[in-house]
């Protein structure tokens, strides 16, 4: 009796963890087949099962975070009516495709940003060039200093940009710094923190994790961003991490990295500033009225002829507006849609865009890297496929490095630029940032670079692909289970 006494109650017990998690689960709403496999994974291992789901089952910022987000809401909307109000906003958009004026309804109904006129974009896809002119720009700060990176990497050029940010705090020049916790974890314990606060700039660790942050906040949510900003009045962003190629990650075998930045002045830039300034209070729990006042935020006179959308993603108040935004542009594409991303591990939404893209008869060609550090993504990436190929899509393998450039042409008139992978990570767990660019000039420049890349890769045969053997094909799609947590 003793013995049915202690198996009811654990009976009891299973029954209670199974609800509980069931009922959480169900009331966060999140897509049916993810609710459903936290549920049975629950039900099959309570233990584990409730331990993986407090760890990577939601999107927590923590409390604290959490109320910082409430006063940015504030903040961040009224910064967004003067930007309306402003004329910067008013767009001509008889000179781009139909569907442009609608994705920025979209954007300024999801997040309150509108595509702003008169951008000077430069696009530069040589990394020592990229890290010599942004030292170059840190050099030239009268005021302020705004870099954010995911890695900051040390050696080779990258220490130029560290030397240019002690000699701007040297010189008077408030210089932030803020870095992933995760990403720059090497760094964070270098010298150049050191060096760099003893100057008098700011080093500031994002996200930071520990097991304690685990009660309260998930641990794999990170600050993918890269974002420079200088004097307020000059932005970059892209693909690129704070690294020299030529010594990072050279013994992960899969070649030199490869990256391209995008340099910005006008009023686009302030729009990159206020990401930046919205993760610093993050952070650093400064009040956002003090911050942004004081932080060279202004209105930019228009300098070049590109319209430009900066949309801000991640979790908190953004939900899936960037996922959203791509498959605006995929659906709008009547002749020809490029892709390049390191990692492409899509959803059935991203999926179903581009099989109906080249259904329809558009040239869709997808760039991925060979190669790329995470065994679990290549062999997910490569389960998708078969489902492509067989619609029509030309996938490419770049041999010549891991090509890390995100980005996305639609019919050579308008693109996406930024720091986000098409992958379920970046579109809803990392915090992240993407140009859309309505201009045909910084189009063709763009569908240039990407080329340039397939000139440097391997078009795959549909025949031949489908002939490697059954046990590939088990590891690619047991894989693919894992792809929303990749």
């Amino acid at each position: 009796m003793e013995f049915l006494a202690e198996e009811w109650v654990a009976i009891l017990v299973h029954i209670a963890v199974v609800a509980g998690a069931a009922l959480r689960v169900v009331m966060l709403r999140p897509l049916p087949g993810v609710a459903l496999a936290w549920i049975l994974l629950v039900a099959a291992l309570p233990v584990l099962g409730v331990i993986l789901y407090l760890l990577m089952g939601e999107r927590r910022l923590g409390a604290r975070r959490a109320s910082r987000l409430t006063l940015l809401r504030t903040k961040y909307s009224e910064w967004s009516e003067e930007i309306l109000e402003d004329r910067v906003a008013d767009v001509d958009w008889s000179r781009h495709s139909p569907l442009s004026r609608q994705v920025d309804t979209f954007a300024i109904r999801a997040l309150g940003i509108p595509t702003l006129i008169g951008g000077d974009l430069e696009l530069i896809d040589q990394p020592l060039s990229i890290l010599r002119r942004i030292a170059a720009d840190v050099d030239s700060a009268t005021s302020s200093v705004h870099l954010e990176f995911y890695i900051w990497h040390v050696g080779g050029a990258a220490d130029e940009v560290v030397r240019a940010a002690v000699r701007a705090a040297e010189r008077g020049v408030c210089c932030r710094i803020l870095v992933d916790s995760v990403g720059s974890k090497d760094w964070l314990s270098s010298e150049h923190p050191r060096a760099l606060r003893a100057a008098g700039a700011e080093v500031v660790e994002a996200l930071p994790v520990g097991a304690i942050r685990t009660i309260t906040s998930r641990n794999d949510l990170r600050m993918h961003r890269k974002i420079v900003v200088i004097d307020g009045a000059i932005g970059w962003t892209g693909s690129m991490n704070l690294v020299d190629p030529r010594f990072f990650k050279r013994d992960a075998g899969v070649g030199e990295w490869i990256d391209a930045m995008v340099r910005v002045q006008g009023p686009p830039v302030e729009l990159l500033a206020g990401i930046f300034l919205s993760d610093w209070q993050l952070e650093t729990g400064e009040p956002p009225d003090e911050l942004f006042a004081k932080s060279d935020m202004r209105h930019l006179e228009p300098v070049g002829n590109a319209d430009v959308l900066v949309v801000p993603s991640g979790p908190g108040h953004y939900d899936d507006t960037i996922l959203q935004l791509f498959l605006l542009g995929m659906y709008s594409a009547r002749t020809e849609i490029v892709l390049t991303t390191p990692y492409f591990v899509p959803d059935e939404a991203l999926l179903r865009a581009l099989r109906s893209a080249a259904g329809r008869g558009v040239a869709v060609h997808l760039i991925l890297p060979a190669k790329v550090d995470s065994l679990m993504v290549r062999y997910a990436s490569r389960s998708y496929y078969q489902d492509l190929m067989e619609c029509g899509v030309h996938i490419y393998h770049f041999g010549d490095g891991l090509l890390h450039t995100k980005s996305m042409t639609v019919d050579g008139r308008g693109s996406t630029f930024g720091t986000a992978n098409f992958d379920m990570r970046s579109l809803w767990l990392n915090f992240e940032v993407s140009l859309i660019v309505f201009d045909a000039a910084f189009t063709g420049r763009l569908r240039q670079l990407q080329q340039s890349y397939i000139d440097r890769s391997e078009l795959l045969d549909e025949a031949a692909w489908n002939r490697r053997g059954f046990a590939v094909r088990l590891v690619e799609n047991t894989t693919r289970l894992f792809s929303p947590l990749l």
